[in-house]
């Protein structure tokens, strides 16, 4: 993959109580990787039994139900992520909760990211907006 190709990637870290995932995430990156505003680069769980043990499972070493959920998304999911990285995401992660560790290309955003590259630009900052703080401000605004 040529580099100059490629928009702007991101990750998150989402955790869920239990240690089951349940379907509703994995039925949302279908529909955004089908539409084409990401493409998934990564994707990895971290399961934290109530005793903070920990596995680190791809993919392919969910079991066959929870494996399912994610089976037509299309991605890449080739391991980008460290094994350093995944035991400091490890470590965040609450007793008696799994998470999915995503990371993804903004593919949406890939002409604009070649059109700033191709002008010289360079990107000052780019933050996402906790959404605690959006919901403050636009209920401000409203009274």
């Amino acid at each position: 993959m040529d580099l100059s190709d490629i928009g702007p990637v991101e990750y998150a870290v989402m955790a869920f109580p239990g240690n089951r995932f349940r379907g509703e995430i994995a039925a949302e990156l279908l529909r955004l990787t089908d539409q084409g505003v990401i493409h998934i680069i990564d994707l990895t769980f971290i399961k934290r039994a109530a005793d903070g043990s920990v596995q680190i499972l791809e993919l392919d070493a969910l079991d066959a139900e929870e494996a399912e959920l994610f089976a037509r998304i299309d991605g890449e999911v080739s391991g980008l992520l460290s094994d350093e990285d995944l035991q400091l995401i490890a470590e965040e992660i609450p007793a008696d909760c799994s998470a999915a560790i995503l990371v993804w290309e903004d593919t949406w955003a890939t002409g604009l990211a070649k059109a700033v590259r191709r002008a010289d630009g360079i990107l000052i900052a780019h933050e996402r907006v906790p959404a605690s703080i959006v919901e403050r401000d636009v209920a401000a605004i409203a009274t």
